[in-house]
């Protein structure tokens, strides 16, 4: 009994000591100036090198950077997840613009009192498009080939509502992209300070289940969200003008006037430019979307042009060939590239076309893809005569094509220096088709001296089909 009472006493004693000395130290950290804080109410900071402590806030990504500079424009915010669409549609609004373009229109019929009557009209076309690119005198816009073609005059409303005269920059008609710019000097303050710069994000990070947002012009009523995820990855969907590889495959609904639209990823980055759906009663919920990885390289070459507005026809430089389109059918019917065919030269062209060949087949200009001469001649309607333009073509050899790159320097229409009996100019157009209506065919009929019968072409074509089919 001794024995045991004397334990208990030594562990009462312990204990008072060690309770004192927990004491002390408490007392004494408090007066060192140390103060406990919870985990939970920590605040994470990265010392400067060198070990010296700063007190300065830490910028995280999603910070926007704000300034009453009116050239100066704000990146839209990015961060590690969003947790809602609000929050997504809410950042990423400010860098989608509604794109409206002024089409000619031809209508051709009989009035009711049976005369013949053709006159042409304008009428609009709604797309969108994404701001991508702020230098120091424009602002640059990423959209749709197909949105802004065959333009008359385009125009951009902002998120305020501010609409400023748009003029195309650069194009690639094979990839369906656009670049517009907008001179910094004609977009008012305001509305500097309310749009922002899109984030393009890394599309081939992507996992089929991601979750998606859509944003748009649609139906041409002004900016709308639908979500969803991404149903497929590096789809092909087959078109009237080709078929567009590579898509991305979502069920957020894509309407008419997405076009060149965003599809984001919960980041907040633009992971695609909506371009296409499938419109059937049988078929729902089928997107498409041309992927960022894709649209950035396209954006570094198209954003490095120098913007050109067209000139008037009788300035504009000539390559001095005549043209037929190698359609989406006949390129997967002979296993040739899709575009511009080369198959003949114009005799006493002012050209320099020597490094051209016949059956060559012109797919991009200084850059920008072409699918048909009417992309190739809205190029050419920004190049003066004697300016210096890169052809890419593919030449035939053997069962292969091989990519070139082929200089040529501009010459003058044949129109400007042929004259008719009657002294007026005759007018000799590569591009023209020679029953005179709008198709495929690119040779001349205005003069004895570059024109071929339409027997003669398909006779010269079809030999070139069966020596390469």
């Amino acid at each position: 009994m001794k024995r045991i009472a004397g334990i208990i006493a030594g562990a009462l004693l312990f204990g008072v000591v060690a309770g004192a000395s927990m004491v002390g130290v408490n007392i004494a950290a408090q007066h060192a100036g140390i103060a406990y804080q919870k985990s939970i109410n920590a605040v994470n900071e990265t010392a400067p090198a060198g070990g010296e402590q700063s007190n300065t806030p830490v910028e995280t990504e999603s910070t926007p950077v704000t300034t009453s500079t009116p050239s100066t424009i704000q990146t839209a915010p990015v961060s590690s997840s969003f947790t809602s669409v609000t929050e997504v549609a809410k950042n990423a609004m400010p860098s989608v613009v509604a794109i409206t373009n002024m089409v000619k229109y031809r209508q051709n019929g009989y009035s009711i009192f049976g005369n013949y009557q053709s006159y042409e009209t304008e009428v609009p076309a709604s797309g969108s498009g994404v701001i991508v690119q702020k230098t120091d005198t424009e602002l640059l816009i990423l959209t749709n080939n197909h949105v802004v073609e065959s333009s008359e005059s385009l125009s951009v409303t902002f998120i305020d509502d501010e609409s400023v005269d748009a003029v195309v920059k650069g194009t690639d008609a094979a990839a369906d992209l656009a670049l517009i710019a907008i001179k910094l000097e004609n977009i008012p303050t305001k509305t500097m300070e309310a749009i922002s710069v899109a984030t393009l994000g890394d599309s081939d990070q992507l996992e089929v289940g991601d979750q998606v947002v859509a944003i748009g012009n649609a139906l041409g009523y002004g900016q709308s969200v639908t979500t969803g995820i991404i149903s497929a990855k590096d789809r092909d969907v087959a078109t009237s003008k080709g078929t567009s590889s590579g898509l991305l495959q979502t069920d957020a609904a894509i309407n008419p006037g997405n076009s060149g639209g965003a599809l984001i990823n919960m980041k907040g980055e633009v992971i695609g430019i909506n371009v296409a759906k499938y419109t059937s009663t049988s078929i729902e919920g089928m997107g498409y979307s041309i992927p960022s990885s894709k649209a950035k390289k396209i954006v570094d070459s198209l954003s490095s042009l120098e913007t050109r507005e067209e000139i008037p026809e009788s300035e504009r430089g000539y390559l001095g060939i005549m043209v037929k389109n190698i359609d989406a059918q006949t390129a997967e019917s002979f296993g040739m590239p899709q575009g511009v065919f080369i198959y003949k030269f114009i005799e006493g062209s002012t050209a320099q076309n020597e490094g051209l060949q016949e059956k060559d087949i012109i797919t991009a200009m200084n850059g920008q893809g072409v699918t048909n001469f009417t992309d190739l001649s809205s190029i050419l309607a920004k190049y003066r005569v004697g300016e210096t333009v890169t052809l890419t073509i593919q030449r035939p050899n053997g069962d292969k094509y091989d990519e070139l790159n082929v200089n040529v320097v501009l010459g003058q229409s044949p129109s400007s220096n042929n004259a008719s009996s009657d002294g007026q100019k005759e007018s000799i157009d590569p591009f023209a088709r020679n029953n005179g209506e709008s198709g495929n065919d690119g040779s001349s009929q205005n003069s004895e001296n570059y024109s071929m019968d339409s027997d003669e072409f398909w006779r010269t074509f079809e030999e070139f089909f069966n020596e390469y089919q």
